[in-house]
């Protein structure tokens, strides 16, 4: 199939996001992809069989637009699509976003072919229900637009196919659910850079990572109040809140109000090969969100070797299956946050159970040679569907006119579906289970310390003996030395 994608995301520039590996995930399934994008100073290109096109660059570029600098940009990429398009043209369009909507219906206009929009969040969501000002509402139409527009409407989970069906009137045969990919190969970190980042982060207690934007949204204020209380039974558990964002002055300030600035580190962002080292070094990664519409972070996580605890809120339930690949709280309690990371502290080996599930689950159903193969379902179903879809519209534009976007006041996604946490039962594994769940977790130890010892013997016990004497600071691994294989094994 020939596809146009539109989006605002530059994968010339994004070589690992999401526009980029979905449509090379597309090309090696045997589809022809050109990927239409905004200015972002790098030429046309071919990159994994991807034919990537670039609008001029439009007035006043800015990386956080206005809508009139939006539609200009539209304008442009609507024109750019048109002047490149290949002699055999497009089957279908899919428009990744409210920010190139204006760009896709154009193009469908012109070309007479369907489109395809992807939505991985919604305005009101993003606002916890409501639409603060001019701009909120005039990007909640767009958004509506897109969805009246789009032959197919695809989202990452189920949470957020009903956000589209409330919010923008999409009935549920026009909302498919695709889920998140990533590539698991990326977030496997090695055995070294993993004992490192717990070296660097970790004391002789548990670990907890939490890694994405630092805004009010994420809940991390709830980890850091559920802190107190999971240190007080796991003495020495540290946190690393690895981001940035508006939240993060706010953050580092309520930490030292609860007098947790020692236990807890704000190293800002991380650079991808890190915060996999990270992940994968940590007892835990905690993702408290109060709105969460896909749950990337926790599939890196995931694929990291992590145990999840995670808020059951949106795309976060649809991910983690409450005690089978992870553990789930109510969200914005952070004393329900507290039991859950004491769920798996407490139980090693149920942590490792639920985390190498997870790891699995990311294998089976977020790859993106899965993902793509879902995508081109939906193209198809798209094409097959649009003349009978465009009748449909236009026979209600002469019934009824235009539509018009009404927005009522408060809270619109007050009725939310709750999904609820359930209690955690595990099975207790009969004795047979537990010693072979005990000599495969003996064989990846063993495993760990022999991939370390062939770097270089950096890290065997007698290195770090070697480099406490010649700095005070590396005492540290050889006192904690266990301590931190301890989790490094479990990885």
């Amino acid at each position: 199939m020939r596809v146009l994608m539109i989006a605002w995301e530059c994968p010339s520039i994004e070589p690992t996001g999401r526009i980029a590996a979905l449509s090379a995930a597309l090309v090696a399934a045997g589809h022809e992809v050109t990927v239409a994008t905004r200015h972002c100073g790098a030429p046309d290109t071919v990159v994994d069989g991807v034919r990537i096109v670039h609008a001029p660059a439009a007035p006043g570029a800015t990386d956080d637009p206005d809508l009139s600098h939006t539609m200009a940009v539209n304008h442009l990429l609507a024109d750019t699509a048109i002047r490149t398009a290949p002699a055999g043209g497009y089957e279908v369009i899919h428009a990744h976003g409210w920010l190139v909507t204006h760009a896709a219906v154009r193009l469908k206009e012109h070309f007479g072919i369907p489109f395809v929009a992807s939505l991985q969040a919604t305005e009101a969501g993003r606002h916890q229900g409501y639409l603060p000002g001019e701009t909120s509402r005039s990007v909640h139409s767009v958004e509506w637009w897109l969805g009246s527009e789009a032959c197919r409407v695809i989202v990452p989970t189920e949470y957020l196919r009903w956000e589209v069906q409330h919010l923008f009137d999409v009935p549920a045969e026009r909302v498919d659910v695709v889920p998140g990919g990533i590539d698991p190969e990326v977030w496997t970190a090695e055995p070294r850079a993993v004992l490192s980042a717990r070296l660097r982060f970790a004391g002789e207690g548990p670990l907890l990572v939490y890694a994405g934007r630092l805004v009010a949204e994420k809940g991390v204020q709830d980890l850091l109040a559920a802190l107190p209380a999971i240190r007080e039974r796991h003495p020495g558990t540290r946190a690393v809140v690895a981001g940035d964002g508006d939240h993060r002055g706010a953050l580092i300030e309520e930490a030292r109000r609860l007098k947790l600035h020692r236990a807890v580190s704000f190293p800002g962002r991380l650079d991808q090969r890190t915060l996999a080292a990270v992940l994968a070094a940590a007892d835990a990664f905690v993702m408290p969100s109060r709105y969460e519409p896909t749950g990337t972070v926790a599939l890196e996580a995931a694929a990291s070797g992590a145990a999840l605890v995670v808020a059951s809120a949106g795309g976060l339930a649809s991910i983690v299956e409450h005690g089978v690949t992870g553990v789930r709280f109510p969200v914005g309690e952070p004393d329900g946050l507290a039991d859950a990371v004491g769920a798996l502290l407490q139980d090693p080996l149920f942590a490792q159970t639920l985390a190498t599930r997870a790891r699995q689950m990311v294998r089976d159903r977020h790859s993106w040679h899965a993902i793509a193969a879902r995508t081109a379902a939906i193209y198809g179903a798209a094409v097959d569907e649009a003349p009978a879809f465009e009748a449909r519209r236009a026979a209600t534009v002469l019934g009824s006119g235009l539509p018009v976007v009404f927005v009522p006041p408060g809270n619109l996604l007050a009725d939310a579906p709750v999904v609820p946490v359930g209690s955690l039962r595990h099975a207790v594994p009969d004795a047979e289970t537990e010693a072979a769940q005990e000599a495969a977790w003996q064989a990846g130890a063993d495993a760990a310390r022999a991939a370390m010892r062939a770097e270089g013997h950096l890290w065997t016990e007698a290195a770090a003996r070697e480099a406490a004497e010649r700095d005070a600071a590396a005492r540290v691994a050889t006192d904690q030395f266990d301590v931190v294989m301890a989790a490094v094994e479990r990885r």
